[in-house]
């Protein structure tokens, strides 16, 4: 798991000052990509390696507002890894008292750079897991 904090900012907030539910896939994308970078392969080399992670399916489960100023954790993990896809998990907390705030979900697909299924390369799977290829399917 990888940890990233992340500050709400005025511009994700509603005239209440809570954070629009569409910032939390832009903190998941910031964990995302904190968690490659963690893991030792930062996605712009999976990119130039020729494979693209796209997004084809997200969820996401608010259970508390986050609010302008706070402190946020997103934590970030893979949790399956098949020989196309990779689906991270997310959970967001309220850094000061740990309260789940959002839990969610994204699944990619690996892809060439014109938008093809392929495999996922041997090397992005054992930076993505830490510990080599963990497959399922």
């Amino acid at each position: 798991m990888v940890s990233t904090e992340i500050r709400v900012r005025y511009a994700e907030t509603d005239a209440m000052g809570i954070a629009h539910h569409t910032a939390y896939l832009v903190w998941f994308e910031v964990g995302r990509t904190e968690y490659t970078r963690a893991m030792g392969l930062p996605y712009r080399q999976v990119e130039q390696s020729g494979t693209r992670l796209v997004v084809v399916e997200v969820s996401c489960r608010y259970h508390q507002p986050a609010r302008y100023d706070e402190v946020l954790v997103v934590q970030t993990t893979v949790r399956v890894l098949t020989r196309a896809t990779v689906t991270f998990a997310y959970e967001v907390r309220r850094q000061d008292d740990q309260t789940l705030l959002v839990e969610g979900s994204t699944v990619h697909a690996a892809t060439d750079s014109g938008g093809h299924v392929k495999r996922i390369p041997e090397v992005v799977a054992a930076s993505l897991t830490g510990t080599g290829r963990k497959t399922k399917g």
